[in-house]
């Protein structure tokens, strides 16, 4: 998905890879990232609320939409560390997470993202990196409901809470050491 808005090109990846606090904080901090925002896709219930999200009878999965400069950050490359921030090998899990709502999924806005993501899921496999067999959804995009206001910008708003400290910081520090030459700063 394109957008030739005032700032120049922009494209749209719209990703579940299990807690959409987890994600947010990591695409926040690439170079080319323009807005990351938290919220539910995938599903069939028209703005959900969380509590019906996690509830698992939506249908929808966590997930951000990210808004970014293809000219400096790749849907390639956002791919790429999705498929390695996130464990893509677990299905209908992340951790303690487990339901449909915390699966591995990448929802395509068009024919160019489903054949780059059906390529990086490959890629990432025949590296090995997981070990195991990817099991990603790649799915086409049909809506995107932004998440509660204070599920926004959560881990930098809440850095000193349990599931911060303990699941979300860790993830943060083994991407900005993976990613360094990607972050912002």
């Amino acid at each position: 998905m394109t957008d030739s808005g005032a700032g120049g090109r922009k494209e749209v990846a719209t990703l579940g890879g299990g807690c959409f606090w987890c994600s947010e904080a990591v695409f926040t901090e690439l170079k080319g990232v323009e807005k990351v925002e938290s919220g539910y896709s995938g599903g069939t219930k028209a703005n959900p609320s969380y509590e019906e999200v996690c509830g698992g009878n939506t249908g929808h999965a966590e997930a951000v939409q990210v808004t970014f400069d293809p000219g400096i950050i790749s849907y390639r490359q956002l791919l790429q560390i999705f498929l390695t921030v996130h464990d893509p090998t677990t299905l209908n899990r992340q951790g303690a997470d487990v339901g449909t709502q915390y699966r591995s999924v990448i929802f395509y806005h068009d024919q160019a993202q489903k054949e780059t993501a059906q390529k990086v899921i490959k890629e990432t496999e025949d590296a090995k990196i997981w070990g195991r067999p990817i099991v990603t959804e790649v799915t086409p995009f049909k809506a995107f409901y932004k998440a509660e206001d204070y599920h926004q910008e959560y881990y930098s708003n809440n850095p000193n809470q349990g599931y911060c400290r303990v699941v979300i910081e860790p993830k943060v520090t083994k991407f900005r050491k993976q990613y360094q030459a990607l972050l912002k700063r």
